[in-house]
């Protein structure tokens, strides 16, 4: 060997070794090299920078797109909602609750991310101001902020919850009536604050809701995010989450009954984008009848930047009867190797045979055995909501449905609202009367059948 190869040999040898370059028309030849789906969303308050939504896009596949096709081009809301602010108990707000109007424009207004599609987009132009509950230190009883739709005409409505540093408060949304409604709820989860919003459907049918909730959350905070969806010709929710400080903890809790001729659709997306910072997704659903759909996808999308990230997200769907369609799809986007776990899981399934033999084999009816399995499978997580004073009440919502019987629901969801009112069936003793002994007669029949 002469001693020019061998210096052409070592000087190979040490040479830098040159990376492959992702090729533009393959990305997924180089999956390294791919962008995040944070890299790829499309995040603006002008309509124009948003495609209309077709079922070709990944984020509306599973949305029956001609349903909603109200919300894809500007309009002028009607503003015939009504919205009302009071405690879920007592007749004051309590100590620690300021209420006020803020212009669009005007911080915290628009702060907390940008609309991540063309619908929000919508909304924010359609909307001239915003309402704002702002809540410091420890507040003692739940906030109630009732939305009402009184009619169906297009309209859209922009709400903002902002807990200030180390506040403990809980906010429940209750949606009722006869609605179009494009709505934004802005949540901010000041450092180590302690805060719970509770969304609950109660629409109408014939109703339409659609649009999306943005969240912060910051340092040392905790966020309980629960998300109830019974009524509604067609509701879709989209909730985006980050956080603004490390060590902070995020809890999504989604519950939803769809029936014949429904869609209810939510997804979820969580960017970790803070160290050391946890965030748990659980969302049931149970679906009866022929043209009942729901649709949930989660997201959850660690960044190189929070090592010591702790994700997972959970799908569980309970296909009542025949005819019934539930798309379940959960993604994870890992862009960090020093985490401490993450993972996803749905299942979408009928009964559980062996779960009802053995209580047919204890003497219970059929009828009865699956209002108890379908009983269990929502009770663990209405408990974990948080909120006792509506507990009860949502469960025996849920058993309405699945008895399927028009008065009992009525009846039932007549008791859930009122709860959330803070009123009583005493102020109706004849409504009262009168729902309760139909769901009690229709529960005797039941059990009997």
């Amino acid at each position: 060997m002469t001693d020019t190869t061998a210096q052409e040999n070592s000087a190979a040898r040490i040479a830098e070794p040159s990376l492959p370059a992702a090729d533009p028309k393959d990305p997924y030849a180089m999956p390294a090299l791919m962008p995040s789906s944070a890299d790829r969303a499309v995040r603006s308050f002008d309509v124009s920078d948003h495609t209309v939504p077709t079922r070709k896009q990944e984020d509306f596949r599973y949305t029956p797109v001609e349903r909603i096709a109200e919300f894809f081009e500007p309009f002028d809301a009607s503003g015939a909602t009504e919205v009302s602010v009071e405690p879920l108990s007592g007749d004051d707000l309590p100590d620690g609750v300021e209420i006020s109007a803020v212009d669009k424009g005007d911080a915290p207004m628009g702060t907390v991310g940008l609309p991540a599609d063309r619908i929000e987009a919508v909304e924010w132009n359609a909307v001239d101001d915003a309402l704002l509950v702002r809540l410091h230190g420890d507040v003692s009883t739940p906030v109630l902020v009732s939305v009402h739709g009184v009619d169906d005409r297009l309209d859209a409505l922009h709400l903002i919850i902002a807990a200030d540093e180390g506040a403990h408060a809980a906010v429940v949304i209750d949606h009722t009536g006869t609605a179009r409604l494009d709505e934004c709820v802005e949540i901010i989860a000041g450092k180590n604050s302690r805060l719970s919003v509770t969304s609950l459907q109660q629409w109408d049918a014939g109703s339409k809701h659609v649009g999306g909730h943005r969240i912060t959350v910051g340092e040392g905070a905790e966020l309980r995010h629960n998300v109830v969806t019974l009524g509604g010709d067609i509701v879709r929710l989209r909730i985006d989450q980050d956080f603004a400080g490390p060590q902070a903890k995020s809890d999504m809790l989604g519950i939803y009954f769809v029936e014949p001729g429904q869609h209810l659709e939510h997804r979820t997306m969580i960017v970790h984008n803070q160290p050391q910072c946890t965030s748990r997704v659980i969302y049931k659903g149970a679906l009866s009848g022929k043209g009942a759909h729901s649709a949930w996808v989660g997201n959850a999308l660690i960044l190189p930047d929070a090592p010591g990230t702790d994700s997972y997200e959970l799908n569980r769907n309970l296909l009542l009867t025949r005819g019934a369609i539930a798309d379940s799809e959960p993604n994870l986007e890992i862009e960090n190797g020093n985490i401490v776990g993450a993972g996803h899981a749905s299942s979408v399934g009928r009964f559980d045979d062996e779960q009802l033999f053995y209580l047919q084999s204890r003497g219970i009816p059929e009828n009865v055995a699956r209002r108890l399995v379908v009983h269990g499978f929502f009770s663990e997580l209405v408990e974990q909501i948080g909120l006792p004073q509506i507990a009860s009440a949502l469960m025996a919502s849920l058993d309405a449905r699945l008895e399927g019987n028009a008065e009992a629901i009525k009846a039932a969801d007549l008791k859930l609202v009122s709860q959330t009112e803070g009123e009583s069936y005493a102020d109706d003793p004849d409504a009262a009367a009168h729902g309760t002994e139909s769901a009690n007669e229709q529960s005797r029949q039941t059990e009997e059948n």
